[in-house]
């Protein structure tokens, strides 16, 4: 895999690449459009030639720009990948607004979100399985367990979050606190299915987010019950033992 530099202000790749040691651009409305032609740029040359084959110096010469200003907006490839990760979550942000919003019932907020990340992603479909081996990969940077992956990860909690938080189904409170973090969890499996879904229109991860989500709804609807709530804490327990 290319190494490219983490910073447009130190030494370059072994190209040649040269460019001024400027501070970054502020941010304009044409600042904006360049990063959006540099990202596109970059995300169809992934798609074409993979991520290993694709240099900055050529997503430069494909957006019509020089290799220094390139680096001016985006130090290296996994930064243009982590812009990706943020835009796609905006998208995913904005299209479970109006869900959010309306539906209180927790499995029915629930799918609803993970389809609506399947919908929002499916451009990207072709990117993903051919990305898909250098974000598993558990050194690299572009792992969303990573931690330049923080934000964008942060921000996808966050979304499980909200579909806990606006839900009014009862559940116990301990689990009601974790259940966000392990939404997030659950839904790596289902990017994971997705990756590897070859069927049109990804129709069977739509069938494994269905079958998934309501026993996901029943165990979670059971674990205020008094038999089971010693059930859902030693599951807890267990978590946070993990995470040490």
């Amino acid at each position: 895999m290319e190494k490219d530099q983490t910073s447009p202000f130190s030494q370059l790749q072994s190209t040649g690449d040269e460019h001024p040691m400027t501070e970054p651009p502020p941010r304009t409305r044409g600042s904006d459009k360049t990063r959006e032609v540099i990202v596109e740029t970059a995300l169809r040359l992934f798609r074409e030639r993979g991520y290993e084959a694709t240099t900055m110096r050529a997503i430069a010469a494909e957006a019509g720009m020089s290799v220094g200003n390139a680096y001016y907006y985006f130090a290296s490839k996994e930064v243009l990948v982590q812009a990706y990760y943020d835009r796609a979550q905006a998208e995913h942000e904005a299209a479970c607004e109006k869900l959010l919003a309306t539906e209180h019932r927790f499995a029915a907020r629930l799918a609803g979100v993970l389809r609506e990340w399947v919908r929002v992603s499916e451009p990207y479909h072709e990117f993903a399985v051919k990305f898909f081996k250098h974000a598993a990969e558990p050194s690299n940077p572009l792992n969303p367990f990573s931690a330049e992956s923080s934000p964008s990860r942060e921000a996808s909690i966050a979304i499980y979050r909200r579909v806990v938080e606006g839900s009014s189904d009862r559940m116990d409170s301990e689990l009601r606190a974790e259940l966000p973090e392990l939404l997030w969890l659950m839904s790596m499996g289902v990017v994971l299915f997705w990756v590897h879904d070859e069927s049109e229109g990804c129709r069977r991860t739509h069938r494994f987010i269905e079958l998934t989500v309501p026993l996901v709804d029943r165990l979670v609807g059971l674990s205020h019950l008094p038999g089971l709530r010693g059930v859902a804490r030693d599951f807890i327990a267990g978590v946070h033992e993990l995470r040490e």
